[in-house]
């Protein structure tokens, strides 16, 4: 599997430790080719998607982001944070599938962006 076949999904799959040592490896050459970033977290609770941005942000070595919705929400949500901002907000959202959608921007609207994703919930837990 490769980081463009995850676009086509609706749910992140579940990858095996080799599949995601090489999306790691292929997403992190991709980030690079970009400025900032949005993170759009679909899951079944608030506390899932709290955990997933606060891996990634350590993974990325990123600055927390300021929740601006508190994770009481009960019920399937959407986390959208943003890099430039540092905030990130939480809403009810139902029929999404889970996972984490990452998006890459330019300085401005001329240049392009990507989102790659979704990625497991847990694909930016440390490892052991």
């Amino acid at each position: 599997m490769r980081l463009t076949d995850f676009s086509r999904l609706r749910t992140a799959p579940v990858l095996h430790a080799m599949e995601k040592a090489l999306i790691v490896t292929e997403l992190q050459q991709q980030m690079m080719l970009y400025r900032w970033f949005t993170a759009g977290i679909m899951a079944l609770t608030a506390e899932q998607a709290v955990r997933s941005l606060r891996q990634l942000e350590q993974h990325q070595a990123w600055p927390a982001h300021e929740l601006i919705s508190g994770p009481e929400l009960d019920g399937p949500v959407y986390l959208k944070a943003n890099q430039q901002t540092l905030t990130a907000r939480l809403r009810i959202e139902h029929g999404l599938g889970e996972g984490i959608l990452i998006s890459g921007h330019g300085n401005d609207n001329t240049e392009p962006s990507t989102t790659w994703g979704p990625l497991p919930l847990d694909f930016f837990a440390s490892t052991p």
